[in-house]
């Protein structure tokens, strides 16, 4: 009789144990359940899960609200556009983040309606405008738009700046493409643009040549200086 008390208080305390265990797990595991309901926008590379963007918000955040921008940002360490998002992040002229947002370019000016992005200064802040139909791009495609954008940080333009960016662009998106290969999605009219930017580059042995003639030719930059400041030599 006393040993069945004894494997009765054993089987108590057990069961007590294992009730704590169980209440310690069952928040985690709901927490867990939720992370998994979180579904991501299907353009965003695997990696880009809701947990992992959490955590990178606060890195990004000083740039604006857009969460797209900033997995793009992100896409691009390790890339030749490594310089653009730490000037994005205010290692810039400005010594301030870039602000980026979708805008409606054609409010700034009807000319610049159809234009894909923007830089933008006013007074001392640096923007970013990027065209609204670029909203659902690959983030990969926006990282590489963003890496040029973020080389005009002054009032001045010139061809050599325009060359300089789009073969920065086209860097970039070569090797975003190697990286992330899902954000060739060849439908989206951004893809089209970086994909020919990406032929002219490869035809080009990795250059700015055909790139350069394209600018050159460029009607939107007929009245622009061959060169400006820190881009001195086209």
């Amino acid at each position: 009789m006393g040993e069945n008390i004894l494997d009765w208080k054993r089987l108590k305390n057990v069961l007590l144990v294992t009730a704590l265990i169980f209440a310690i797990q069952l928040p985690t595991l709901a927490a867990k359940k939720q992370e998994e309901l979180i579904e991501m926008p299907k353009n965003y590379p695997d990696k880009y899960t809701s947990q992992y963007v959490k955590q990178i918000t606060s890195i990004y955040k000083p740039t604006g609200k857009e969460e797209i921008i900033y997995v793009a940002l992100d896409m691009l360490k390790g890339t030749n556009g490594e310089f653009s998002r730490n000037a994005i992040l205010g290692n810039n002229l400005s010594g301030r983040p870039i602000k980026i947002e979708f805008k409606d370019l054609g409010t700034i000016n009807p000319d610049y309606a159809n234009f894909d992005a923007l830089g933008w200064k006013k007074n001392k802040q640096l923007y970013i405008y990027i065209n609204p139909r670029h909203k659902d791009a690959p983030p990969g495609a926006l990282a590489a738009l963003l890496s040029h954008e973020a080389l005009h940080q002054d009032e001045y333009n010139s061809l050599a700046e325009e060359t300089y960016a789009w073969t920065m662009e086209a860097a970039v998106w070569y090797e975003i493409r190697k990286l992330y290969p899902d954000s060739n999605d060849e439908l989206h009219p951004l893809v089209v643009r970086e994909n020919t930017l990406r032929k002219l580059f490869i035809r080009g042995g990795y250059s700015d040549k055909y790139i350069k003639k394209t600018v050159i030719s460029n009607e939107g930059y007929k009245n622009l200086p061959s060169t400006s400041p820190g881009f001195e030599s086209l």
